[in-house]
């Protein structure tokens, strides 16, 4: 459209101009973000310190201004970050065309436990709405989290149970309105102490009816069944409910505490046929923390976690088809040591145990048949300088078993490593290469799914002698961290032997796996496979206060070794942001092109079009009753374009919300 164009055009050309004539506008040291430390790091550096691991920061404003109602929206235009849409209730975050158990996913450090990277349709269990920070993190330190992080990781920060005492009662709440979906949505939380006693409690409730969209369901101009005279696409709902509370006691040796949180959610998921999940979690965490326990280490850091996790998957008829559950324990010991020899570095075990399966409710073939898993691994990150160049190098070892109710056992040993540096150019400048191998035990559902999926309207059948997945990586780096324009760009090239994928066969069959019409026959497959793309970020005045600007862009591809490519690949896409802030006002531009998406599997029968997504923010901060009291504005999709997803499932039928503008209002106390 010759509208989108000039639109898209218009802000590159505005954002472009402000660099050129705002270099009067440079901040004061009073204006400038404090500074965000990455949690999920074993060296506690900030985010432009990175560079060995690139990573990426949400916080603050910023983080409540891009908030969505899935981690995956929340997440979806930061660079290399895309998401699995599959209605409003499910969307994970794919990071460099790599999803589900490639991409760990993270609260406080430690694994959610859910089963969302068992496919689109599931949710993530960690709640955006209460987090104090979300972390983007790849490289050397995911080998802490896992193997098979080989996309990344990315860490929610909730600070359910404190490391620091507040001096007094504090927290933050905020009510926001969205018009798309009548949405509803409530969050607040609280920090205290009493005596050398932190506490903390934090709760969301969200509600929301069918979104509107902007035209046709049915990509290509069939209405896809009655919408109702405003377009609302059905079951496209959410109701979701989370609480959590957690206290420690803490000191000047470090801190000991727990947690426990819940999680209530009920989605729909418009498909043609019609399905709701119904969500229950219910965690338990605890962490200790000892600082400089002994002469020759920093830190020892002891972390344990238990999950109770399920949902069940309903037809349009109220009739619960398949049950998923999980119940994992996972337990982290790790230590932080001074240096030795110039080596600076952290090293530990990680245990899980979990009980996964996904269950016929009502006769027929289970999904997933009751399996037992159970992971030890080990682990060691270092860092080091020599002279002007920087090493960052980890090492991990772990063995997975998988002990099936049916079916063959499978033991898998597991050994990943990867080593970069960093070399400065000039005063702020530096360049940087890693070189990783990472490899990934396959999941429970790959192995040994025969039966039913009813959200995704397809028969899973795994195979028990997949072997596991060998990720081998190059990643090219540079960036400029000083002044107002600073600028990072990455390549990566990365060869996966053995990679694991889902191949619809265009077989039809019914809930037994008989020969009929109602379900399409997946049947996960191992080949050899190879992802490259780039990514190129520049920013003006990142983090201070005045004129801002950004412009991005990144792409990816997937291809099989053997001929076709990787499925439910990302778009293209290139994107502007212009804002000003002042100490009280913030507000912003964002125009994102996203390419025709063509590059499609053997069994992706069409292309995903183009689209330009325009979304704008507002906010104003004024003193209320002693408080400051912030009142804020989002617009999403102001050009009500319909856009699709090429990383859905349901890209062909589900397009995401039309405009919407969201207001809302939210205090510190």
């Amino acid at each position: 459209m010759n509208f989108q164009r000039t639109v898209f055009t218009s802000a590159i050309l505005s954002a472009l101009s402000t660099l050129a004539v705002a270099q009067t506008t440079a901040s004061t040291e009073s204006d400038v973000v404090p500074r965000i430390v990455v949690t999920a790091t074993p060296f506690g550096q900030t985010e432009t310190d990175q560079i060995l691991a690139p990573a990426k920061i949400l916080a603050g404003d910023e983080l409540r201004d891009k908030l969505g109602a899935t981690l995956g929206e929340t997440l979806s235009q930061e660079l290399g970050v895309s998401a699995s849409a599959f209605g409003a209730g499910a969307s994970r975050p794919i990071i460099r065309g790599l999803e589900g158990t490639r991409v760990k996913m993270l609260e406080n450090g430690m694994a959610v436990s859910d089963v969302s990277g068992l496919s689109n349709d599931h949710a993530v269990s960690a709640d955006g709405a209460t987090a104090r920070q979300i972390e983007i993190l790849r490289g050397p330190a995911a080998l802490l989290y896992g193997s098979g992080a080989i996309g990344g990781l990315v860490n929610v920060v909730n600070e359910r149970i404190p490391n620091a005492l507040e001096g007094g009662i504090g927290g933050q709440a905020e009510v926001r309105y969205s018009t798309v979906d009548k949405g509803r949505n409530g969050s607040a939380s609280v920090d205290g102490s009493v005596g050398n006693i932190g506490f903390h409690v934090d709760g969301n409730v969200r509600r929301t009816d069918d979104y509107k969209i902007p035209g046709e369901r049915i990509l290509g101009g069939d209405t896809g069944g009655d919408m109702g005279a405003e377009r609302r696409l059905p079951r496209s709902f959410i109701e979701q409910d989370t609480a959590g509370a957690g206290a420690s006691v803490v000191g000047a040796w470090g801190h000991a505490g727990a947690s426990v949180s819940v999680l209530d959610q009920f989605y729909g998921i418009p498909s043609l046929e019609g399905a709701r999940i119904d969500m229950s979690q219910t965690r338990y965490d605890t962490d200790v923390l000892f600082k400089s326990p002994m002469s020759t280490l920093e830190a020892v850091h002891f972390k344990l976690g238990y999950t109770d996790y399920h949902h069940e998957e309903i037809n349009d008829e109220d009739e619960p088809e398949i049950r998923y559950e999980n119940r994992a324990l996972e337990s982290r010991l790790e230590a932080t040591h001074k240096p030795v020899a110039g080596w600076h570095g952290t090293f530990g075990v990680q245990t899980e145990h979990a009980n996964f399966s996904g269950k016929a409710t009502e006769g027929g073939p289970d999904t997933v048949p009751v399996t037992r898993s159970t992971s030890v691994a080990v682990f060691l990150v270092e860092e080091r300088n020599f002279g002007v160049v920087r090493l960052n190098a980890g090492v991990r070892g772990e063995n997975v078993k998988r002990r099936p109710e049916t079916g063959p056992e499978r033991d898998f040993s597991l050994a990943s490593y990867s080593v970069g540096a960093m070399v400065p150019l000039a005063p702020g400048y530096s360049a940087g290469a890693t070189v990783s191998v990472a490899q990934r035990a396959p999941t429970t559902e790959e192995l040994y799914s025969a039966g039913p999926h009813e959200a995704t309207e397809t028969f899973d059948i795994g195979n028990s002698a997949f072997r596991k997945e060998t990720s081998r990586n190059l990643e090219l780096t540079a960036q400029k961290t000083t002044g107002l324009v600073q600028w990072k760009g990455n390549l990566f090239y990365n060869q996966v032997k053995d990679f694991i994928y889902g191949n619809i066969n265009g077989n039809l069959l019914d809930e037994e796996g008989n020969p009929g019409d109602e379900l399409r026959e997946r049947i996960f497959e191992q080949a050899d496979a190879t992802i490259r793309g780039a990514e190129a970020e520049l920013t003006y005045n990142a983090s201070g206060m005045g004129v801002t600007g950004r412009l991005f862009a990144d792409t990816s591809r997937g291809k099989l070794d053997n001929g076709g490519n990787l499925p439910l690949q990302a778009a293209t896409r290139v994107g502007a942001d212009l804002g000003y802030r002042t100490a009280r006002l913030r507000t912003g531009l964002s125009v994102m092109r996203a390419l025709r998406q063509d590059r499609l599997a053997t069994f992706e029968e069409e292309a995903t079009p183009g689209y330009t997504q325009v979304n704008a923010n507002l906010s104003y901060t004024q003193p209320f009753g002693g408080q400051d009291v912030t009142w804020f504005v989002l617009a999403k999709n102001l050009l009500n374009e319909d856009i699709r997803l090429s990383t859905s499932v349901l890209k062909s039928i589900t397009p995401l919300p039309g405009r919407s503008l969201v207001f809302g209002a939210r205090t510190k106390f």
